[in-house]
């Protein structure tokens, strides 16, 4: 049997190449995940004034107020 219509054939190739992109740029995102945001929580803390406070892991970054800025007269 000849078949003549190789149009279903270059579609379904696509469609892995596509697949293969996906897994391999979720698989990226997964790895890379906290360091993405930690890069994302540095940038709204500056934005915001506040300092960066590193977590244990990656991804557990944190903003905390500046305490340079708010300190307090409480002995007078």
């Amino acid at each position: 049997m000849i078949i003549k219509d190789k149009k279903g054939q270059a579609l379904v190739e696509y469609i892995l190449i596509i697949a293969l992109i996906s897994v391999i740029a979720i698989a990226l995102v997964k790895f890379l995940g906290g360091y993405l945001t930690d890069a994302l929580t540095k940038a709204s803390c500056s934005w915001s004034g506040q300092e960066y406070a590193e977590g244990s892991k990656p991804g557990e970054g944190k903003c905390v107020d500046n305490l340079t800025n708010n300190t307090s007269n409480e002995g007078n």
